[in-house]
């Protein structure tokens, strides 16, 4: 009896854990966040006051996908930063489970690719858990609106994670350039093709 209701609590429990970092979707409010950047200044929606949205992109310095990504990542805060839709980059990988992913080397990552964007540490994966971000890269387009900040876009940012279609369907500045229109994007989801969040392991 002790058996079936310890397993019954465990699987409660893990229930409870699934729901809490459902993952986000297009409607829903866009938590807000302040956490460290690899220049050592803290970064939350309020550090752009004059955004019109933000194109918050869930990626780390390991993943064989968010590698193949960072260029692209580049691009979007490149063309839409001046458009009023920058880039914010935060590491969703615990160190002690990825210890590439460390905040020592992501400062050296930021620094060797020179990114225009801040990448963000996420000490205790709070934010991560609060997007429910599953995997790198993992994006999450925001708009300001009068009710806050609104996800408007979850998912991919384009159909070519392996970078070798000569055309693609670009999630991510489709999505942009409807909000442009004052329009809702036509796609709000897609499946994110990445790694898996990297947790470290219970005690």
């Amino acid at each position: 009896m002790k058996k079936i209701i310890l397993l019954l609590v465990l699987a409660f429990s893990a229930f409870i854990s699934q729901a809490q970092n459902a993952t986000l979707k297009a409607g829903d409010p866009a938590p807000d966040f302040k956490l460290k950047n690899v220049d050592g200044k803290e970064i939350s929606f309020a550090s752009y006051p004059k955004a019109k949205g933000f194109i918050v992109v869930f990626t780390c310095n390991t993943c064989p996908y968010a590698v193949a990504y960072e260029q692209r990542i580049i691009e979007l805060d490149k063309k839409f930063r001046s458009q009023g839709y920058p880039v914010i980059a935060i590491n969703p990988n615990d160190p002690e489970a990825s210890k590439a992913d460390s905040f020592d080397k992501m400062q050296d990552l930021a620094k060797e690719k020179k990114y225009p964007f801040p990448y963000l540490y996420d000490a205790g994966q709070k934010v991560t858990d609060q997007y429910g971000a599953k995997h790198t890269p993992h994006l999450f387009i925001v708009s300001k609106s009068a009710k806050g900040n609104v996800i408007e876009y979850v998912g991919a940012i384009d159909n070519d994670p392996e970078g070798t279609k000569a055309e693609k369907t670009k999630y991510a500045e489709e999505a942009i350039a409807a909000l442009q229109s004052n329009k809702k994007p036509a796609v709000t989801q897609t499946k994110e093709i990445g790694c898996t969040v990297k947790r470290k392991a219970k005690a």
